[in-house]
């Protein structure tokens, strides 16, 4: 049970990011955006893969649990890409004021 509990949170944050990273692209500023907290959360994912990587329980089932890792890479990869995608906005803010 915690298992599957613990992949519907990564599902539902997964969902969110793209969305996330899509405004970020169509918004072109980061108004309404926090660095700090992009930052933790991207840490919080580093965290989340190396849990994975140091449980030895898990290791040793990841043939089987391989899906749970797979979901904290990729929401680690969209909230990178919503990291490059602020600093680019940073940019076009600086570049219209």
């Amino acid at each position: 049970m915690a298992e599957f509990l613990e992949i519907l949170m990564i599902v539902s944050f997964g969902a969110s990011w793209p969305l996330n990273v899509i405004k970020s692209y169509k918004a072109r500023t980061t108004k309404g955006k926090s660095l700090a907290f992009l930052y933790l959360i991207f840490f919080g994912y580093i965290a989340g893969i190396a849990s994975k990587f140091v449980n030895e329980a898990y290791m040793a089932r990841i043939a089987q649990k391989w899906y749970v890792l797979f979901f904290y890479v990729l929401n680690f990869v969209m909230v990178g890409f919503d990291l490059i995608l602020y600093y680019r906005n940073k940019q076009l803010d600086k570049k219209k004021s």
